[in-house]
């Protein structure tokens, strides 16, 4: 604690501002000693700006080593140097804004689709040709005359003068065939007429039964 100072002269105050000096008994002046901070040497002023500086210059060096180190540019587990770090760096970003490879989900709704547009044209085509067949026929009636033979008439009606061939089956009581014949009608006869027909049986035949007509273009009977 520094020690008051004491003013011989009466007239002689004080340069430093403080409190205000109170006379003694002795006619000297004395000033109140109240406690003043202690100054810092100007030694322990340069030791502390030192510290400081050795600190900042220990933390501006760590700071270089972290961001030029080996660590900074070590390649990416995706790949070797630059170009495994942009693989890395494109594939977080496709992962981030659910981007990814070129889906072949096109592709495939494309076939289908033809595949299906394919379907639907034959199916057009065969209701279209099967709701106008070139020859159609009808069993009129049979009758079994004999237990080796049987009689059917037929009705055979042709859009166009195309030769047709009609199929008839004689069966029996256990839904066998006993007999078959195959009726040829030419190109040239008429495209309506009721033909009859005789069937030989290898037994007696319970029914007759007409499997239908067909032409060279036709291959389905009807």
């Amino acid at each position: 604690m520094q020690q008051p100072k004491i003013f011989t002269h009466k007239t002689q105050w004080s340069s430093n501002p403080g409190p205000n000096p109170r006379p003694t008994p002795s006619g000297h002046l004395l000033t109140d000693p109240t406690p003043t901070t202690p100054s810092t040497p100007p030694e322990a002023i340069e030791a502390l700006d030192d510290r400081a500086l050795d600190n900042s210059a220990s933390a501006a060096a760590a700071s270089n080593q972290a961001v030029t180190g080996p660590a900074a540019f070590a390649p990416s587990s995706g790949g070797s140097g630059d170009g495994g770090g942009n693989g890395s760096s494109a594939a977080e970003l496709d992962a981030r804004y659910g981007r990814g490879r070129r889906s072949r989900r096109p592709l495939i709704i494309g076939v289908v689709a033809v595949v299906a547009a394919a379907g639907l044209a034959w199916l057009a085509w065969a209701a279209i040709v099967g709701s106008n067949p070139p020859v159609t026929s009808r069993l009129l009636r049979f009758e079994v005359t004999s237990a080796t033979s049987a009689t059917a008439t037929i009705q055979v009606d042709r859009t166009k003068s195309v030769e047709a061939n009609c199929r008839l089956q004689a069966k029996s009581a256990d839904f066998s065939i006993v007999g078959e014949l195959t009726l040829t009608i030419p190109a040239d006869s008429p495209r309506h007429q009721t033909l009859p027909a005789t069937l030989t049986t290898q037994r007696s035949a319970t029914s007759v039964v007409l499997i239908g007509c067909t032409t060279a273009d036709s291959h389905r009977p009807h």
